[in-house]
């Protein structure tokens, strides 16, 4: 069954057709490949999917919901790891995870238990009082992806997950990915490396 679909989909900047009337089906427990260069509306497509910016027309459905109708509940069942680094410099490695962990009611020590299992399982518990300036650019990525799964989501939608990681640390988050697929963990992944 289709847990994410998408109808007739288009999304326009100016004069710039970015996504131009995407039909998608994304089946429950897959990992689902957007593969394409810069500017190919990948990212557009994203952000009006988890219900950042609203389509030009079409329609979107996510675990059954409309997206329009219900921006709040679909964003819940997301796990969401943005392109940009948007880490919080003000706070530490385990702060910038249970902070986020409350937009989602997870409870100060499940945030702290869950988030402290993140940063083991991406190798980074050597860092979890250390501040995010103190982070190499591979470390922050593996933040920001473990940031998104901080609130066990049914659907993980990643945008360019590996970009700028060595080839080890890109091997570290394939295993991961593997291993939340082997879980049922649906996942909607934006790339341009085949």
């Amino acid at each position: 069954m289709a847990i994410i679909v998408t109808r007739n989909l288009s999304k326009k900047f100016k004069d710039l057709l970015a996504v131009d009337k995407v039909d998608l089906e994304v089946e429950e427990g897959e990992c689902f490949g957007l593969l394409g260069p810069n500017g190919a509306g990948k990212t557009s497509l994203i952000r009006m999917i988890t219900a950042v910016s609203p389509p030009l027309s079409g329609d979107i459905w996510v675990d059954g919901m409309d997206v329009r109708r219900h921006p709040r509940q679909v964003k819940a069942v997301l796990g969401v790891v943005p392109q940009m680094d948007n880490l919080d410099e003000d706070l530490t490695v385990l702060q910038n995870l249970t902070t986020f962990a409350r937009y989602f009611g997870i409870t100060k020590a499940e945030a702290n238990a869950r988030g402290r299992e993140l940063l083991r399982l991406f190798r980074l518990e050597e860092k979890t009082g250390s501040k995010i300036k103190e982070l190499s650019g591979g470390m922050k990525r593996l933040l920001l992806i473990a940031r998104g799964l901080i609130n066990q989501p049914r659907i993980a939608i990643l945008d360019e997950p590996t970009v700028g990681l060595d080839p080890q640390t890109r091997h570290l988050v394939w295993q991961q990915l593997r291993e939340l697929r082997a879980r049922g963990v649906t996942q909607l992944l934006c790339t341009q490396n085949m």
